[in-house]
């Protein structure tokens, strides 16, 4: 499966929502996404996990390595998810403990309450 992005830009933080997969195969898409929103400025992004319908350990070490990429250069990378097969991979492995998980864009903004 293709996994499709939808970006949008609100008061300097870039959200990138994804449809599909997070994988192998589709996971570098994303990698070199956030690289370039990197490279021209960005300093936070914040994920859309709501569409995605599965991620494996590729996806999960992408994520990782944004963050870090991210946190090197002064930002940050937040995610958000409510789909609970999604958030039970982040809690197995331990990364609840790692990102900032909302439950919607706008608490991820800081806009709502979550």
């Amino acid at each position: 499966m293709d996994l499709n992005f939808e970006m949008s830009d609100r008061e300097g933080v870039v959200i990138v929502a994804l449809e599909g997969e997070v994988d192998l195969y589709t996971s570098p898409q994303l990698r070199e996404k956030v690289i370039e929103l990197v490279d021209t400025g960005c300093r936070h992004v914040i994920v859309d996990l709501e569409k995605v319908e599965f991620i494996d350990s590729t996806g999960l070490g992408v994520l990782v390595a944004c963050l870090n990429r991210l946190r090197g250069n002064g930002g940050d990378l937040s995610l958000v998810c409510t789909v609970p097969r999604i958030l039970k991979v982040f809690e197995i492995t331990g990364l609840l403990k790692v990102f900032a998980i909302s439950d919607s864009q706008e608490t991820a903004l800081g806009e709502g309450e979550g």
